[in-house]
């Protein structure tokens, strides 16, 4: 935050204690308190020297941070685990902020993640309903035809859901081992998306990697490496989520 006025719940979300939508109900809620003094009216502004607390806690003030890490498999995309499995967080040494990642990567799955202080940020990029463009690499067994990859752009019933591919691009076929390496390109990210939509087909995923993230991708990066976001690249992903959500 900088030392110009902000809206209150702007500044709430950006601390990534909660989405600006929350912020702004905690606010009509009573919730929050600026320099002691409850705050219950939205649209109000404070600045940097502002003592903010949200239900008793105060807020820390971080400059924002973005981080892009190739997650490496058997790692937990949180900030902690209770069965005391290794989190993505334990691999950015040297990082202070309290950072977290940005949607998840299933535990055996690899590929990019990104990870943030930034909750207005994390909320946009996150949008529930036009999520940005990520592209996957999945190694599946079996080799389906042509009509079940079609069924891959209709829909496929997993539970209560309709899984989807947006499009998808076969790399490669080993007919003696009967696996396929197939590209998928997918706008939203449902639990497991991958996973469940190949086994919804009777095609289990072997291996999962997602290569790309709106214009990111893991060029450079070794597993377990991690590396800052440019302002430019924050500003493209933030505008990219915008353009997409309007």
């Amino acid at each position: 935050m900088t030392n110009k006025l902000e809206r209150l719940q702007k500044v709430i979300a950006q601390s990534g204690v909660t989405s600006r939508r929350k912020a702004e109900q905690l606010i009509i809620d009573g919730k929050v308190k600026v320099n002691d003094e409850i705050i219950n009216t939205l649209g109000s502004k404070v600045s940097e020297s502002d003592k903010i607390e949200v239900n008793g806690v105060p807020l820390e003030k971080e400059a924002p941070v973005y981080y892009m890490m190739y997650k490496p498999r058997g790692v937990i995309s949180s900030v902690k685990d209770d069965k005391g499995r290794k989190v993505v967080t334990e691999l950015l040494g040297g990082v202070t902020e309290r950072v977290f990642p940005i949607g998840r990567l299933d535990y055996n799955t690899s590929g990019i993640l990104l990870l943030t202080n930034d909750g207005e940020f994390a909320n946009l990029l996150m949008h529930p309903k036009h999520e940005i463009e990520k592209v996957y690499v999945a190694k599946i067994k079996g080799i389906p035809g042509n009509a079940e990859l079609g069924q891959l752009k209709k829909g496929v019933k997993a539970d209560r859901d309709v899984l989807k591919a947006v499009k998808y691009n076969i790399l490669s076929t080993d007919k003696t081992k009967n696996t396929m390496i197939i590209e998928l390109t997918l706008h939203e990210g449902k639990n497991k998306h991958v996973r469940r939509m190949m086994e919804g087909l009777g095609y289990p995923v072997m291996k999962l990697k997602r290569e790309k993230y709106g214009m990111l991708t893991l060029q450079g990066l070794q597993p377990g490496n991690y590396r800052s976001l440019t302002p430019k690249e924050v500003k493209q992903m933030r505008n990219e989520a915008i353009k997409i959500v309007e």
